[in-house]
């Protein structure tokens, strides 16, 4: 696409730039926010968690204070933060920003986070403790075969989408049956609006050569280890905090945890941790693809035309 097709279509009231991970979206999205005194918003899963700095790649503190950053390392690890929870905090980023006069810039790889704030989210009520104890408890115990097995007994359409070794979504299935009485199908076709409606906003997928993304992938992941990566994990480690914890699985976490108890060298942790990143990025991939049709693909060789067009576009709108 070219610079002259970009800057034809208007910017609306935000810009969203996804991509997988280590393609070098936080820089454009700083420079962004430079050029227009935008605001940037996190829009990645993983770097909401303020234990995560390091082995999740968020933005360093200069680059943070360069320019107003919202939703990095705000939730605790020990919290089961959800794509709802993550809404509610966008929702108040879109609102400040918006009364500030600046642009919000959401960046990240998540894609469900971006699917519900442009196509909205279904609204399932709070699991109680005690129920989301209870059905990991059995899932330690009799394992996540017997889990799905029951779930199919209690909500066949639910379990026959879910993968048997898919141990998460089955115990939260499960969770939401018994808590609710209802299926999570149920409460996914009623949903909240989106936050961006379309044609309120402006999408970028930036799509490096796989080759190329997997190499920045490698090299970034020792990079991390480098800076301190491994610390920040013995560190979390230590609060021995439930393993089905959305923070406990980032990319590089359970093979360094591993490590630590003496089931893997720190070498067959990293060749674990930079494999699973690459399929993550594969899937990113996939999943925009098919479920965000809306993002422009753009080549990292293009995204300084297409960056400028948008600078073009926000001021000559302002």
């Amino acid at each position: 696409m070219s610079e002259e097709q970009v800057g034809r279509r208007p910017v609306g009231e935000a810009v969203l730039i996804a991509g997988p991970t280590a393609s070098g979206k936080s820089a454009l999205a700083l420079e962004l926010a430079l050029a227009t005194g935008g605001i940037v918003v996190n829009a990645d899963s993983m770097q909401v968690y303020r234990d995560l700095r390091i082995i999740t790649a968020r933005p360093t503190q200069d680059e943070e204070a360069r320019a107003p950053h919202r939703l990095y390392g705000h939730v605790d690890a020990a919290v089961n933060f959800s794509a709802g929870a993550w809404v509610a905090d966008a929702a108040k980023a879109l609102e400040e920003a918006r009364a500030e006069g600046r642009l919000p810039i959401f960046i990240g790889g998540t894609g469900l986070y971006f699917k519900a704030l442009t196509a909205g989210l279904s609204v399932v009520p709070p699991i109680p403790a005690e129920v989301r104890e209870d059905v990991r408890a059995r899932l330690e115990r009799n394992g996540a075969d017997a889990l799905h097995a029951e779930l199919a007994r209690r909500d066949p359409h639910a379990a026959e989408r879910l993968n048997l070794r898919d141990r998460t979504r089955i115990a939260r299935a499960l969770e939401v049956v018994e808590a609710t009485g209802r299926s999570l199908l149920d409460w996914h076709r009623e949903g909240q609006p989106p936050l961006l409606p379309k044609a309120s906003f402006r999408a970028v997928f930036l799509a490096p050569e796989r080759d190329a993304l997997y190499a920045r992938i490698d090299a970034r992941f020792d990079a991390m280890l480098a800076a301190g990566a491994f610390q920040e994990v013995e560190r979390l480690a230590a609060r021995q905090l439930d393993p089905l914890l959305p923070a406990m699985k980032a990319h590089g976490v359970p093979a360094l945890i591993r490590h630590l108890r003496g089931e893997l060298s720190l070498e067959q942790a990293a060749t674990i941790g930079r494999a699973d990143t690459r399929h993550y990025a594969k899937r990113q991939f996939t999943w925009f693809r098919h479920q965000l049709p809306e993002f422009e693909w753009v080549k990292p060789e293009q995204a300084r035309g297409w960056l400028a067009a948008i600078v073009d576009a926000v001021r000559n709108r302002g």
